[in-house]
């Protein structure tokens, strides 16, 4: 996948385009961009998707708190893993925000990204005002020789897959269904620091993860079958307990920590993924750490049967 950042130094050849955020690049980003694909090929352009570098909210609502399913370059990936052949990455800028629908169509996507046939996603809006819909996008498009379609929406369980369903399902826990929506285990890239040591004292040693970005979505507090992913790339069995660790806590720090099954080396400094599979049960204040340390082995037991039940995503 070729990847355009700067527009004045690009010669753009005519492609058949998508454009959106794309955050999560989940099953129905995926299957827009299937749809985009067999446009391109079907009229012998370039496959394109137009993006941005950072979420357009962050110009036009500074103070909103931004809670996502990948970083850039974890996104970047996930699309090129989707075979699309050209990704340009536009900086959404206030000039940018001020373009109306029309002229964001002739001057970014016709002029500098060569789009001939764009295929808007069936609830996408752009332009300052976002109160144009798919006909004004038509009729704009036919004034500049640019074809515009409206693509399908992928509907799962009655409900079209989006960005903001995900995220509801991994606040409350669900992140069975998110994996399903995402097409993939969500997962958090992070560095091992050292911890309180409490978990190596009970027989349950834990690595304690600080993610890579902090505008990455944090699942709800509780416990989790997780895959544990280390720099090496060999992947492990692991049970993670996201919360402010009650039993021994009286503050509302929050922590991710990770035990994982049967491994005995030293993380610390080290780059992981925690992929999540399922949500084992809600974190709990226990009287006595032999209490925890019984719960902690019913639980080593119960995350090994999710992991084998779910060897995959669904």
């Amino acid at each position: 996948m070729q990847i355009v950042r700067k527009l004045t130094t690009h010669k753009p050849l005519p492609c058949a385009a998508t454009i959106g955020f794309f955050d999560g690049v989940h099953s129905g980003h995926r299957f827009l961009i299937e749809q985009v694909k067999r446009e391109a090929a079907a009229h012998g352009l370039q496959s394109a998707i137009i993006t941005f570098a950072s979420h357009p909210r962050r110009i036009v609502q500074p103070d909103f708190k931004m809670e996502m399913l990948t970083t850039q370059e974890e996104k970047l990936a996930l699309l090129e893993a989707t075979g699309i052949e050209l990704c340009y990455v536009l900086d959404f800028t206030p000039e940018m925000a001020k373009l109306t629908a029309q002229e964001f169509m002739l001057y970014v996507l016709k002029q500098h990204c060569g789009v001939e046939r764009l295929v808007i996603g069936y609830d996408h809006r752009f332009g300052h005002n976002r109160t144009e819909d798919f006909y004004d996008y038509t009729r704009y498009g036919e004034s500049m020789a640019m074809q515009v379609m409206q693509a399908q929406g992928y509907i799962y369980n009655g409900m079209t897959i989006s960005s903001s369903l995900i995220r509801r399902y991994l606040r409350c826990s669900d992140v069975r269904n998110a994996d399903i929506c995402l097409s993939y285990d969500y997962f958090l890239n992070g560095t091992v620091v050292s911890g309180y040591q409490v978990g190596r004292k009970m027989g349950f040693p834990t690595a304690n993860l600080q993610v890579n970005s902090a505008d990455k979505l944090i699942p709800a507090d509780g416990v989790y079958a997780v895959r544990v992913t280390l720099q090496d790339g060999s992947a492990h069995n692991g049970m993670l307990n996201i919360g402010t660790r009650p039993t021994f806590c009286n503050d509302a720090t929050r922590t991710i920590e990770v035990h994982i099954l049967r491994f005995n080396s030293n993380l610390y400094n080290q780059p992981i993924r925690i992929s999540f599979v399922a949500h084992i049960r809600a974190e709990m204040k226990f009287t006595d750490v032999k209490q925890l340390i019984k719960q902690l082995q019913s639980d080593a037991v119960r995350a090994e049967e999710l992991l084998t039940r779910y060897s995959v995503a669904e």
